[in-house]
């Protein structure tokens, strides 16, 4: 039987327009009507989250933010969980892809995704909006974004992609660190051994909850180890198709609806069992 919900946000719980369709909502709040906890799970830091979800009552509960770092808990006003990564590991990685791509320049984002530490010539490669950071921001010597652990290391450059970073961070594998994307314009960076699945995996522990008795749905290559883990795994079909590979089942995209009809099938089965 479910016990429990966990949904990527981006491409996943929210259609191309980044909304929640009132569908998928209704699908959601039925599940939780019934008993289900419900968590986003996303490569955003819970503020971010709160930016988008903010308006439904999705961010009343606890959410999994930074790709599985950090566990918060908005009605506790409580921080579960924090995996940082260390001085050494971040340091080591950013000056060896430094030396493979001059170009790069980096955030340290610390104390459970609220700060937001960026070194001198990031900001000018930022989007209005990027990082769900509007204000004007100040930046930082290197030594002091990197002289602090960190809950996520964000990497990007103006002449290289995130996904050749992430190709050239698997093959530096320098230790302590865990490199992903998840279809934003940077590199995201956790501590060695975090990600969505680890995180789902704390949280699990505490509400005593098996994996067995998992949903996950997401669409990127920072949700591959959350839908593995679960114990039923559901790509989007906007998903990767590597993502889409390893899943238990595929569901419509994400402007289709297709959290919602995987979750309306399984209600109508009380949820129980794997969908064929």
């Amino acid at each position: 039987m479910i016990r429990l919900i966990a949904t990527d946000i981006d491409g996943t719980l929210l259609s191309s327009t980044q909304r929640i369709s009132p569908r998928n909502l209704a699908a959601l709040t039925a599940a939780r009507d019934a008993g289900i906890v419900v968590v986003p799970t996303s490569g955003r830091q819970p503020f971010s989250i709160v930016d988008v979800l903010g308006d439904t009552w999705l961010t009343d509960g606890i959410v999994i933010g930074a790709n599985g770092g950090v566990g918060f808990d908005f009605a506790g006003d409580e921080v579960l969980f924090e995996r940082l990564i260390s001085v050494e590991a971040q340091t080591a990685l950013f000056e060896a892809l430094r030396e493979r791509y001059p170009s790069i320049a980096c955030v340290s984002v610390r104390d459970a995704g609220a700060t937001f530490w960026p070194e001198a010539g990031y900001v000018g490669m930022m989007d209005p909006g990027d990082h769900g950071r509007g204000e004007t921001l100040p930046h930082y010597p290197l030594e002091e974004v990197l002289g602090t652990p960190s809950l996520k290391l964000v990497v990007r450059g103006v002449d290289v992609t995130p996904e050749e970073l992430r190709d050239e961070a698997e093959r530096l594998s320098i230790p302590g660190v865990a490199a992903s994307t998840s279809g934003a314009p940077f590199l995201e960076v956790a501590a060695a051994g975090v990600n969505k699945a680890t995180g789902l995996e704390l949280l699990c522990a505490r509400l005593g909850i098996d994996r067995d008795e998992v949903i996950a749905f997401g669409d990127n290559n920072n949700d591959v180890e959350m839908i593995e883990w679960a114990g039923v795994g559901v790509a989007m079909g906007n998903a990767l198709p590597e993502v889409q590979a390893l899943a238990d089942m595929v569901a419509l995209t994400n402007d289709e609806d297709g959290l919602a009809v995987i979750l309306e099938e399984l209600a109508a089965n009380e949820w129980r069992g794997l969908l064929g």
